[in-house]
């Protein structure tokens, strides 16, 4: 682009910025609150009120995430058949009246069909969001914008902790008592801001009301110049099954799934279980001042989820950030293993080590996997089957801090640790990888791909066309 045009762009962005960001924002906000509100919920005496023992509780939390594996992907692809205008508005009325029914639960069965019911309205939520952002932002654009959003999760962990405080200074409401006073306020909440999203979102650049002509026909041009090897930007509702295969089935699709599946079970075992551990560091304190504690982890998390992506988006490199950020949690893990609950001032620092190097990992990833497809087909397949994998993850999670290993939790520290070191190693490896393919494009030893083929098939090939360039 010449500096007429670049400024142009510049414009545009700011704008789709203020128009899309906060809405999907605040979907994504309440949707991390009502999936990590159980830990919460937990400490409000949950357990208590449903006769929970052993391992229920975190046979409660594998429920959700049964329920999320199964409809991750096939999630995303309907929220391509149907448009996100209406599809995200909709799941997240779906999961604010999950939400909202587990207030009124008073068996652990019942529990466990809302929660998996919270679990199949959510699974669609991160790709969904993911793969509407990459119809309206480049790739060097996209990873920072998903991080505007999903810094949302550690928000919603640190304004968790502070709700959940100011809820439980509510006396009652009717019946509805400590933690089903959680549920229901956060439920109705959800639902509400669910419905105003109907008002607010657009399909795609092309069917915006808020873009003038001129602005609709940059944003589609910004996005046809972004990658090489595809024909046209189509944002319609089909989906093209040759490149739903080539989006699941390439080396950077699964190599994330690996990382992102390593990266999930440090963060939602974060999610569930730090207002647990906090609890086993504090022992003496009130279950206000644990939920507080709770926060300056969330908040640290939550400023490096905002700085890094925008570094990454900056140096359009993804995989050193990464790294770079898996080590931090590898210290934090670290100390965890090597000590016990009564250093309480050793694992309150590390938490901030974890937290900080753990939940920006996701936006990057998210991005990457994006920005190394062409077409909006393999684009959702392959978010759809990274989160799909990373929600294996989460599943593992569940079943990372046990009881039996109160109140040290060196068994699920040592996996987490375990876990940061598997992301750096197969970053670095997946970086390396790429480096090394997009050397040989540039050398030309990829061009035999082009002999004998038809213009049409040239530019159907997406990454795999030799004048394409992996984002490393």
């Amino acid at each position: 682009m010449d500096d007429g045009n670049e400024e142009r762009s510049k414009r545009l962005c700011r704008k789709m910025d203020l128009h899309i960001l906060p809405v999907v924002a605040l979907l994504y906000l309440f949707c991390f609150l009502d999936r990590a509100n159980i830990g919460n919920a937990r400490l409000a005496g949950m357990e208590k009120s449903l006769h929970m023992e052993g391992l229920d509780f975190n046979l409660l939390l594998s429920v959700f995430y049964m329920a999320y594996i199964v409809f991750a992907l096939p999630s995303t692809m309907l929220c391509k058949v149907v448009g996100p205008r209406f599809w995200l508005p909709s799941i997240a009325i779906g999961f604010g009246i999950s939400s909202l029914a587990t207030a009124f639960v008073h068996t652990l069965r019942a529990a466990w069909a809302t929660r998996f019911f919270l679990g199949a309205s959510e699974a669609g939520a991160l790709p969904s969001i993911s793969f509407y952002l990459s119809r309206w932002y480049r790739r060097d654009e996209l990873a920072f914008r998903l991080s505007l959003y999903i810094v949302s999760a550690p928000l919603a962990g640190a304004w968790g902790g502070l709700l959940a405080s100011a809820i439980l200074k509510i006396d009652h409401i009717g019946w509805l008592r400590d933690w089903r006073l959680i549920y229901f306020c956060e439920g109705i909440a959800t639902v509400g801001v669910g419905a105003v999203a109907f008002f607010l979102l657009s399909d795609s650049p092309q069917t915006a009301g808020w873009l003038t002509p001129e602005e609709k026909m940059l944003a589609v041009t910004r996005m046809l110049q972004d990658v090489k090897g595809t024909a046209s930007q189509t944002t319609d509702h089909r989906i093209r099954l040759p490149q739903v295969k080539r989006g699941i089935f390439c080396v950077t699709t699964l190599s994330l799934c690996f990382a992102f599946m390593m990266n999930n079970i440090i963060v939602q075992g974060l999610a569930f279980f730090l207002p647990t551990i906090i609890r086993t560091l504090y022992p003496g304190r009130t279950i206000i001042q644990q939920q507080l504690l709770t926060v300056p982890p969330w908040i640290a998390g939550s400023i490096s989820t905002l700085v890094v992506p925008y570094l990454s988006m900056k140096t359009r490199h993804r995989s050193g950030w990464i790294i770079m950020s898996a080590l931090f949690a590898v210290i934090g893990f670290a100390v965890y293993t090597g000590t016990h609950a009564r250093d309480a001032k050793a694992r309150y620092t590390a938490s901030f080590f974890v937290c900080i190097g753990s939940f920006l990992i996701g936006p990057i990833l998210q991005g990457w996997a994006s920005g190394n497809q062409t077409e909006d087909s393999s684009r959702a397949a392959a978010i759809g089957t990274t989160v799909t994998a990373g929600n294996i993850g989460g599943f593992i999670a569940c079943w990372t801090f046990l009881l039996r290993d109160a109140p040290d939790y060196h068994s699920g520290n040592a996996i987490n640790l375990a876990c940061a070191c598997g992301i750096v190693v197969s970053v670095a490896c997946l970086g390396a990888y790429l480096w090394r393919e997009n050397g040989r494009r540039d050398a030309g030893d990829r061009d035999e791909l082009l002999v004998g083929l038809s213009e049409e098939d040239k530019e159907n090939l997406g990454h795999l066309h030799p004048a394409f360039r992996y984002c490393l």
